[in-house]
């Protein structure tokens, strides 16, 4: 399968693994480039800047495929500006093929990550965004749709260029490069594979359920995410709903339900398996996920059935 993304980054498939926080790390990241496919590791899921670089060492120790970076630059993660920076040339010093950011205005690092030798990709909410990114000169955009999982486009909409929207089979994948995409973004379904660093009780939760068992929360407190419909997530939109009707502001709401939605009760709960003790992120493409197998298997199913797919579509012209 060819496309711009495959041509840019001489993979075998246009298929992305999303940065999932806890999950988008190396045991997971290398087996989706070794599969064909591109992999992203989260800069989020190590504390320090000597750990993540521990982290890279493991990377190129387990691929030599390209793969990507994610540094979110929301002000609410541990990284500042000179943090920011310090990432992006230990990445190009450590052969990172691509940077990804994401939630803020990348403008103030594309240089960085120029100078430092790598591709530049942008998550974005829309299509307006997405062209704005364009004209600042970088590489590609991934766009993340109403449905996704973990942090949504909050204008209630989805398009493509690469494409994260629902994306689960080779159902997705062709409908996504029918519409122009040069690939599909996907993190819900990279659950569902071997090589995943969860428990088994999330991913048979997953399997279980349906796109209608996911919902939105932290809405107020401007970090709105989509995550799986559990008892965590029911708790923290409670106490949303009850703040908003007794008059509280944003920080006062946050305060009582950051004991609910803290990522590190997510990180224990993905190791102890109790799948109602944390939020945890799902999209609706959930209801595509129907087995757990190797992330080989997984890619190259998808693909075939893209394939076919497309071929089906022609026949009818």
């Amino acid at each position: 399968m060819k496309t711009k993304l495959t041509e840019m980054f001489g993979i075998e498939y246009p298929i992305v693994q999303s940065g999932m926080q806890w999950l988008a790390v190396p045991q997971l990241a290398a087996a989706v480039c070794n599969a064909g496919g591109i992999g992203t590791i989260n800069v989020t899921c190590w504390p320090t800047l000597d750990e993540f670089a521990d982290a890279l060492d493991e990377m190129n120790s387990l691929t030599n495929k390209p793969y990507i970076v994610n540094i979110s630059l929301a002000p609410t993660q541990r990284l500042d500006n000179e943090e920011i920076r310090k990432t992006i040339r230990l990445c190009g010093e450590k052969h990172v093929a691509a940077i990804e950011t994401s939630a803020e205005d990348p403008r103030e690092f594309i240089a960085d990550i120029k100078s430092a030798g790598m591709r530049h990709f942008h998550k974005c909410p829309n299509y307006k965004v997405s062209m704005s990114m364009e004209r600042k000169g970088l590489d590609g955009v991934i766009i993340a749709g109403y449905e996704v999982g973990g942090h949504p486009s909050a204008d209630g909409v989805g398009t493509f260029v690469i494409a994260r929207r629902c994306a689960a089979d080779g159902h997705g994948l062709a409908a996504a490069l029918a519409l122009g995409a040069s690939g599909v973004a996907m993190g819900t379904r990279f659950v569902c594979v071997d090589e995943c660093p969860i428990s088994d009780n999330h991913r048979q939760w997953v399997i279980n359920h349906t796109e209608k068992d996911t919902v939105l929360c932290q809405k107020t407190i401007g970090s709105m995410m989509r995550v799986s419909k559990n008892n965590a997530s029911l708790l923290a939109n409670e106490i949303e709903n009850r703040g908003l009707r007794t008059g509280k502001g944003p920080m006062d709401i946050l305060k009582e339900q950051m004991p609910v939605i803290t990522g590190q009760k997510t990180r224990v709960a993905f190791q102890d398996g109790n799948v109602d003790s944390a939020i945890f992120c799902a999209g609706m493409g959930m209801g595509l996920v129907h087995d757990v197998v190797p992330v080989k298997v997984l890619l190259d199913r998808m693909v075939k059935e893209a394939e076919e797919t497309i071929n089906s579509i022609k026949a009818s012209f």
